[in-house]
């Protein structure tokens, strides 16, 4: 969607949360690869050489045969719910090259560095999902904090420019400015996207989609400057336009849910692509503390539903220590 309107300065703002996905490697028997996963019931184990890239595991799978590897138990816990759409596939995806990649140097090879881990995780993605996939999940993976990309696609070697919008001290105030909700409904984005990205292609949403860009600017403005109303009115703004060209995105719990934040003065968006999965919203202090309690008497009746309990997370991807 950047590439042909290269003229509006494509951009995003978004923020890493934790809790984060931690990623295991172990040894396994020689030519086997095996993946489990939080949130996952089946346990995938394959021949190296047959490795499947659709599935539940199907990402990770062809992160593994990218570098070669085998004999490998992949094991991988993520902090959020799975399928929220909070960037949960994408985070691990990251997390897994950066441990293979650490492998690789160990092995006497050349370990990835940021950006290319971020290339790499968003050509395997877009390549394994047929396309309709951005770089935006992986990107805050990868760098962590509260940031303003800007897309340019079509020129120059680097495929974005970062702004980073907030030091660790403006972090801990946006964290507690925050609220980030589940509405205990899983969400395929696969689905939605295609349908955003047809009614952009044929151009009967693209007026839509260049106005929530103009506001996605002036909401890094806000957060750069800590105007945490500023903030939420912009939020508010986008909201609008996406109920317009995004409505498929709203269930009506998630529906219920923004409509309480913005009438109780904070901005509210679902996250990913909606249908189900997350909501989060942005405040100040007084406001988010009366919309937590809101909050928890509208999900009270709905089961996997509750607050999330999830602050900025400024360091991106590493490894552990020791």
């Amino acid at each position: 969607m950047a590439l042909p309107l290269a003229g509006a300065v494509p951009t995003t703002v978004n923020l890493a949360i934790s809790p984060g996905t931690v990623v295991r490697l172990e040894a396994f028997d020689p030519g086997w690869v095996s993946i489990s996963s939080e949130g996952f019931v089946r346990i995938e184990t394959h021949p190296g050489h047959e490795l499947p890239f659709h599935g539940p595991y199907g990402l990770f799978f062809a992160a593994v045969s990218h570098f070669g590897f085998h004999g490998l138990r992949i094991a991988i816990r993520a902090g959020l719910p799975v399928r929220s759409g909070l960037g949960g596939s994408s985070t691990a995806l990251v997390a897994l090259l950066h441990a293979l990649s650490r492998l690789r140097a160990i092995l006497g090879g050349k370990p990835l560095r940021r950006e290319g881990l971020l290339r790499l995780g968003f050509l395997l993605e877009d390549a394994v999902s047929n396309g309709h996939c951005g770089m935006q999940d992986q990107a805050a993976a990868v760098y962590g904090g509260v940031n303003q990309w800007v897309w340019r696609f079509g020129g120059g070697l680097c495929p974005f420019s970062r702004k980073p919008l907030l030091d660790a001290r403006g972090r801990a105030a946006l964290s507690a400015r925050i609220l980030v909700a589940h509405s205990g409904k899983s969400h395929v984005s696969s689905r939605t996207n295609r349908k955003w990205i047809g009614g952009f292609q044929d151009g009967t949403t693209r007026r839509g989609w260049l106005r929530a860009n103009e506001i996605t600017h002036s909401l890094a403005r806000a957060l750069e400057k800590r105007d945490w109303e500023g903030a939420a009115g912009f939020l508010r703004e986008e909201m609008a336009v996406r109920r317009k060209i995004t409505p498929e995105a709203l269930i009506p719990l998630t529906h219920r849910l923004i409509d309480r934040a913005e009438r109780l003065g904070c901005g509210a968006r679902f996250a990913g692509a909606g249908a189900g999965g997350a909501v989060w919203a942005l405040g100040e202090k007084g406001k988010i503390r009366r919309l937590r309690q809101a909050w928890e008497e509208l999900l009270r009746p709905h089961r996997g539903a509750g607050i999330l309990d999830c602050r900025v997370h400024g360091r991106g991807v590493h490894a552990p220590r020791g």
